[in-house]
């Protein structure tokens, strides 16, 4: 392989080569230039349709399709439950894919009265927003549900990148993973675009029995991921990257633990550190008022 990347463990159910694209590529190294095969982040333009009706062009890799379906639909506030959304039909297309969704009638009436259009760069889930306004639209306060350690915070560390396949084999995506208050990763998706992974993790966390943990996540914390993490009830949010200043002041306002700056042995707790305990939690503690 060009960039000497190396496999990684797979969560079950995943499939290792999905989301790869191949390229011969000319690797130059000391002097001298070779031809070699590389795999890539594939990367594809997928048209988003609510019963027929085009909504948003977005950038994303092909894979786990109907999460990202779940998870865009849950977390831009198109729906509010998972049994709102229906039908889901992935079309090959002219230059890329078509994900076809019906939706409930309800729904589609209050996305109708917001309409917006977007093309999305790997994913960007503000752009071409038609006012401001709806930018800071009506959030969730959540309550204090769970408590957990800053020592198995630190634990999911290792587990969340041993479980990046697509990262490991092309170098060139990002992940977010659903890890339990022990620190084990339970669920991972892989996308070229932050918003696109965490939009995957949340539509596959809402098609399963609701689970305790946090939201682990390769990007820095910005305010669309702080957004899309209340709208999917997701009280604890760690980052490997910075925070933006929006990020951190909606965070406190609405109840939510955002972690950052996330490595061995360090991290940095911008908002309601109550959730994070000094010692090892019981599995049924919550956090102080």
């Amino acid at each position: 392989m060009a960039g000497e990347r190396q496999g990684s463990s797979t969560l079950p159910g995943r499939d290792p080569c999905e989301g790869l694209s191949l390229a011969r590529v000319e690797v130059w190294q000391d002097g001298a230039s070779t031809v070699a095969g590389d795999q890539l982040a594939a990367e594809q333009p997928v048209a988003l349709f609510y019963r027929c009706v085009a909504h948003a062009v977005m950038m994303l890799t092909p894979g786990d399709l109907e999460d990202f379906a779940y998870g865009f639909s849950l977390s831009e506030g198109i729906i509010d439950r998972p049994e709102q959304l229906y039908d889901i039909e992935v079309r090959e297309a002219q230059g890329g894919l078509e994900l076809r969704m019906d939706l409930d009638s309800a729904c589609l009436a209050r996305l109708q009265q917001r309409r917006r259009k977007m093309v999305g760069a790997s994913g960007c889930g503000l752009c071409g927003l038609e006012t401001l306004a709806a930018v800071t639209a009506e959030l969730p306060v959540l309550p204090r549900r769970k408590a957990l350690s800053h020592s198995a915070l630190q634990r999911s560390l290792p587990g969340f990148e041993a479980h990046q396949v697509l990262g490991a084999l092309t170098g060139g995506m990002h992940a977010a993973a659903w890890c339990d208050l022990r620190g084990a990763v339970q669920v991972l998706r892989e996308d070229v675009g932050r918003h696109n992974a965490f939009d995957k993790l949340i539509g596959a966390l809402a098609r399963e029995p609701k689970r305790s943990g946090f939201a682990l996540l390769s990007s820095r914390a910005s305010y669309e991921l702080v957004q899309k993490a209340l709208r999917a009830d997701i009280e604890i949010l760690v980052t490997l990257s910075a925070a933006t200043s929006l990020a951190v002041e909606l965070a406190e306002r609405c109840g939510l633990t955002l972690v950052g700056f996330t490595r061995p042995g360090r991290h940095v707790v911008y908002s309601h550190p109550e959730r994070l305990c000094p010692t090892e939690c019981g599995p049924d503690e919550v956090p102080p008022a």
